[in-house]
Order: structure tokens, then C-alpha cells, then sequence
């Protein structure tokens, strides 16, 4: 059943030290306000799990918050390199981190196997790929009906997950609009998840049935946080801010500058900065 909470305390209550943690959203909804105050409450040793990770997972990397990141495809979207992710690779700074890369389809598949409570997901993938020889969780399977050679990777099961989305009533279902992504996959997968809003509202009664609805019983905690996604954006109520990914492929590039950058946008802000950073979006 979902609990209102204040950001604060639902990243308190629902992540902690040593987690595996996915904050997911597809080119829009990317939860990065539920970041921001991870990076604030100091959490440590977390896996990450992201199908695209971009500069969230960039800034809680840089931040020293992160022991592990299993993904596919890092990079700053239509910019570039994930500087800090780099950094961290290839200089273990300010920590050497352990890397899982696979496909968006085992990503995407490695989700739904974890919503259904299933150990492995198996699908069509991964042939003549050289991924296979560089992540030994990619294996293979004979198809018992039709002998088939298939890819098998684990499921993901995250301890919890965070998302953003446009709405929530006040029973706390959530509603999800526009590009869906794995959202819906991540929160069945987790054993907690938390979801930041735009608006909540008294009901759905008045939508089309067949938008996607999180029911309340999938969500721990709900967290009303006005434009939570930026700078990515929120379809229906800001645009994507291009020129914040612009500038963080330079702040990210020199660690005084993104210790900086962050002390000033991140540490010493709450999740309120977020509504006025969309303003005029």
C-alpha cells in the first residue's frame, strides 16, 4: 500500500547502504530529483541498474555512492561520454567500480523476468555479439520444444526502485503517460518503490482505462516533487532542458569544477529547486 512521505523520507526509508537500486525512465521521467537526494543523504556501496545510464548515474558515480552498474549503453544523450563513469573505470576515481554490460533487450527482458518473479530471462539475442566474451552472466539455452540455441541473463530483482511520473491519486495509484520504458517492469520487479509526481489528484475516473496505471499495492511510497525529471523532461508539462546536458559534458570533465557543481546544485538544494529550474520550459 503506498504511503505519502516527503522525498526525504522516502529515500530514507526505502534505501539504504549496500542496495541494489534502480532509478529508471526512458528519454523522459528520469528520476533525478530521487537521485539528487541520495547523493545528499550519503548512501554507499549501490549497485545501480539502468538501461541507459545517463548523468544521474554520471553524478552519483562522481559522488563515490556507487560499487557496481549494470547497463547498456552509458553516455550523456546527444552529447557524449559519461565523464565521471569514465573517470571511475578507468582511474578509480573517487572509487573503482565493477561494470555488467549487456543489451537494451536483456536489460528490457532481464525486467519483465524479475516482474514475473522468474529466476533468468530467455529470448532471441546476443548472437555474433561480443558482449558474451566480456560478461560471463550470458549464457545459453536449448529450447526443449524446438531445439533453438536462446540467450539467457538473470532477472533483475532490485531492492527498490524510483521512478517519475505525471500523476498520483490520492488512494495512490500512479499514472504513467508517453514514452513508458521499463518503469512499470522496474517497480514489479523491486520490493519497494518509490515514485515522485508532478500533481496528485483526487481520482482517474475522468482518463482513458487503458493509460498506464501503477495500482497503490505496487508502490511503497509516493513523493510529490514538481518537476523531478529535469532536465530531462515530462511529457505534458516541460520540455527536455538541452542546455544543462550541454553543460554537464563540461562540468564533468574537470572533478574541481563537478565537486563544485555539485556542492552548489545538489547539496546545498532540496528537492523544492527542482519546480523553479522548469520554469519557462
Amino acid at each position: 500500500m503506498a504511503q505519502f512521505q516527503s522525498l526525504q523520507e522516502a529515500v530514507r526509508d526505502n534505501l539504504h547502504d549496500g542496495d541494489t537500486v534502480a532509478f529508471e525512465g526512458f528519454t523522459h521521467l528520469i528520476p533525478h530529483a530521487a537521485a539528487h537526494e541520495a547523493i545528499r543523504q550519503g548512501r554507499r556501496d549501490l549497485t545501480l541498474i539502468r538501461m541507459t545510464p545517463d548523468i544521474i548515474y554520471d553524478q552519483m558515480i562522481g559522488m563515490g555512492l556507487v560499487k557496481k552498474v549494470v547497463f547498456s549503453y552509458a553516455g550523456n544523450p546527444g552529447v557524449g561520454l559519461l565523464r565521471r563513469m569514465r573517470d571511475a573505470i578507468e582511474n578509480g576515481w573517487p572509487r573503482s567500480i565493477e561494470t555488467v554490460e549487456h543489451s537494451h533487450a536483456a536489460m528490457a527482458n532481464a525486467y519483465e523476468a524479475g516482474a514475473a518473479g522468474l529466476p533468468c530471462a530467455v529470448f532471441r539475442g546476443y548472437r555474433g555479439a561480443g558482449l558474451k566474451d566480456v560478461n560471463p552472466e550470458i549464457r545459453s539455452v536449448t529450447c526443449p520444444f524446438t531445439g533453438e540455441e536462446l540467450a539467457a541473463v538473470p532477472a533483475h530483482r532490485p531492492d527498490v526502485a524510483f521512478i517519475h511520473a505525471q500523476k498520483a491519486s490520492r488512494r495512490g495509484d500512479v499514472l504513467v503517460e508517453g514514452i513508458i520504458g521499463v518503469q512499470k517492469e522496474a517497480v514489479l520487479a523491486s520490493k519497494r518503490a518509490v515514485v515522485t509526481v508532478e500533481e496528485i489528484v483526487d481520482d482517474f475516473d475522468d482518463l482513458h482505462p487503458n493509460l498506464c496505471v501503477l495500482p497503490h499495492w505496487t508502490i511503497t511510497s509516493v513523493a510529490h516533487v514538481p518537476g523531478g525529471a529535469h532536465p530531462s523532461y515530462t511529457h505534458g508539462f516541460y520540455e527536455r532542458d538541452n542546455a544543462a546536458y550541454l553543460e554537464w559534458d563540461k562540468v564533468s570533465a574537470d572533478r574541481d569544477l563537478f565537486m563544485q557543481w555539485m556542492k552548489t546544485n545538489v547539496l546545498e538544494k532540496g528537492p523544492e529547486a527542482f519546480a523553479e529550474r522548469v520554469k519557462g520550459l
